[in-house]
């Protein structure tokens, strides 16, 4: 059930990158907006495993901290509602791909504080929410290029829902045994098999 009268459905081939559809199958349900709201707080409670110190510390050398991880899921948030406003006004421009890395080690992330990080993500997901909320079922489909592919609307929310799964697994199963947190119970959503 959706708590707003405009779902979005499930996206189809052709809807967004292939490499993004094995996090897309592991979002439950059949609209964006409800899968957003309901993974807003499961972040939440995620990063709250972390103390100021633990959320700083990478689980290998060479990785993201915990802090950097919850900035790339703001900063990546706020690419692909950019890239899903622009296709569901119909600009019809392709639109850049981004370099992630390059993003997260210009963000600084860890110079900020665990609650400073959490305000922005809620801060993004909420406009993200309201974003979505708007769109009719003809926006939700309205096809563009982003990065050389396909993509609509719906695509690109689904991706952000995806992607932040995928995030939390790797948050479970290689962070928290790290910083001395015995991984958290997989999560109905994670069917996937073990990371490579």
């Amino acid at each position: 059930m959706t708590d707003h009268p405009r779902p979005s459905g499930r996206p189809e081939p052709g809807e967004l990158a292939d490499y993004a559809q094995v996090d897309v199958d592991l979002v439950p349900g059949d609209d964006a907006v409800t899968a957003l709201l309901d993974l807003k707080q499961r972040t939440l409670d995620l990063f709250a495993s972390f103390t100021e110190a633990t959320a700083a510390i990478p689980y290998a050398p060479g990785k993201w901290s915990a802090k950097q991880v919850l900035g790339h899921l703001a900063d990546d948030e706020r690419i692909f509602a950019y890239r899903a406003l622009c296709l569901a006004r119909g600009d019809a421009s392709p639109l850049p791909g981004f370099d992630e890395n390059a993003y997260a080690a210009a963000a600084n992330s860890d110079r900020l504080s665990l609650p400073e990080l959490r305000e922005d993500y809620v801060a993004v997901r909420n406009a993200s929410v309201t974003l979505f909320r708007g769109l009719d079922p003809e926006a939700w489909r309205r096809s563009g290029t982003v990065n050389g592919y396909s993509a609509t609307p719906r695509g690109l929310a689904f991706h952000i829902a995806g992607h932040e799964l995928h995030h939390h697994r790797v948050l479970r199963e290689r962070y928290l045994p790290v910083v001395g947190q015995e991984p958290a119970p997989p999560s109905p959503d994670d069917r996937r098999p073990n990371l490579p």
